[in-house]
């Protein structure tokens, strides 16, 4: 991916997109739970501290991932097993699934960020789940923009400066096509709380040589039940919830 100036990348240092999985041992297995009648369990999503969750909120199995919408294995990922993961395991009431923001790319993963976390609950993982299969054309957006374009990017003041890659990367009419309005999407990418939320997440989580808990060393990084198997393909994961108690 092209570097762009010195003042718009966040301190993502030492982590990768990928990295290594985890082992986890058999755990009972656990009983389906309906969801209120009417509705399915993909239909409950909330927001968290950290993320959207969508499920059982008293799920017993609980899935987290920390990713990067910019991620190709985070991709990989969401095309071979986001509806395996939703229509076996989360509808059944058994697995909750958390998707959490981490920035490994640095200030390339924030204008995706910044417009999904913002659009609320019920379009959240849909959102995601498009930004994942149109992945290639942001970056190649970015990886073409002229030197005209760089230059509007690195002169924006701080507050704009997402705003106006956001806009190189095609993400503003890409959001537009599916319901969010320009002033929607500016306000999104404009939010320096949410700017700042996102950076502080990113650096917390990261790894210790650069100042974090050590949580996230590579995207995705999956966290069930509280254990981190790290970087894990769908079938790896599908084992992982089957071992405990899916």
């Amino acid at each position: 991916m092209k570097a762009f100036a010195p003042a718009l990348m966040l301190a993502v240092s030492l982590a990768a997109c990928g990295s290594k999985d985890a082992g986890q041992t058999q755990a009972a297995p656990v009983k389906a739970v309906l969801a209120p009648a009417g509705q399915d369990w993909t239909q409950t999503v909330s927001k968290t501290a950290e993320g959207y969750v969508m499920g059982n909120p008293n799920a017993p199995i609980k899935l987290v991932e920390y990713g990067s919408r910019l991620c190709p294995v985070c991709k990989a990922l969401a095309t071979d097993g986001y509806q395996p993961l939703t229509d076996t395991y989360v509808k059944s009431g058994k697995v909750s699934f958390e998707f959490r923001e981490f920035l490994v790319h640095g200030a390339p993963d924030m204008p995706p960020a910044l417009l999904g976390t913002c659009v609320g609950p019920q379009p959240f993982f849909p959102l995601l789940e498009q930004m994942f299969a149109n992945q290639e054309a942001f970056e190649d957006a970015l990886q073409k923009a002229t030197p005209a374009q760089q230059q509007a990017i690195q002169a924006a003041p701080p507050a704009q400066r997402f705003r106006v890659m956001a806009e190189v990367m095609g993400l503003i009419d890409f959001v537009k096509q599916r319901g969010v309005p320009a002033p929607q999407a500016d306000g999104c990418l404009t939010n320096m709380a949410e700017i700042d939320r996102l950076t502080k997440q990113t650096q917390d989580k990261g790894p210790e040589q650069g100042g974090g808990d050590g949580t996230v060393s590579g995207t995705p990084t999956l966290i069930l039940n509280g254990r981190n198997l790290g970087t894990l393909s769908w079938n790896q994961l599908q084992q992982a919830l089957k071992t405990a108690g899916a």
